[in-house]
């Protein structure tokens, strides 16, 4: 199994931005935050697999564990704080879940298998959290899985 944590607020894969050019044509490009975030993710992974070779193989199946830990927001009332750190509050809030496994999935294409289409087992969760906020992925090869039935 490979863990690893992304520091910071869970951030949500953006929408390619198009633009007109002067000619009449469209162009389109990554945000800037989005581009940053999967860098930022891949030199975490980077951290804990320094290898050349993929971890997953193609073909390999992936199994993908990420806990998006949001921090705890400044105007929580000490009720709503009480209510969050007992764990009876979610952060029912942007960015989508689908979002934040979509950026940390794509940033690991060509890093950990070639494809994210080898995830053939996801696990997503958005809690908070009291420290600093982040992203924990875990990633493990599903090469014995059964399914169970």
């Amino acid at each position: 199994m490979i863990e690893f944590i992304i520091p910071g607020e869970p951030r949500g894969k953006g929408h390619p931005r198009v633009v007109r050019l002067k000619n009449g044509a469209s162009m389109s490009y990554t945000p800037d935050k989005t581009v940053a975030y999967e860098e930022l993710a891949r030199q975490r992974f980077r951290q804990q697999w320094p290898y050349e070779e993929l971890p997953f193989p193609n073909k390999t199946p992936v199994g993908v564990t990420i806990t998006a830990c949001f921090g705890i927001p400044k105007s929580a009332s000490e009720k709503a704080r009480a209510a969050i750190l007992g764990g009876q509050t979610y952060p029912t809030k942007k960015p989508d879940m689908d979002n934040v496994v979509k950026i940390v999935l794509d940033a690991l294409n060509g890093f950990a298998w070639h494809d994210d289409a080898q995830v053939v087992d996801l696990s997503v969760m958005k809690v908070y959290t009291d420290q600093e906020p982040f992203v924990r992925v875990e990633l493990m090869s599903l090469d014995e899985y059964r399914v169970p039935f």
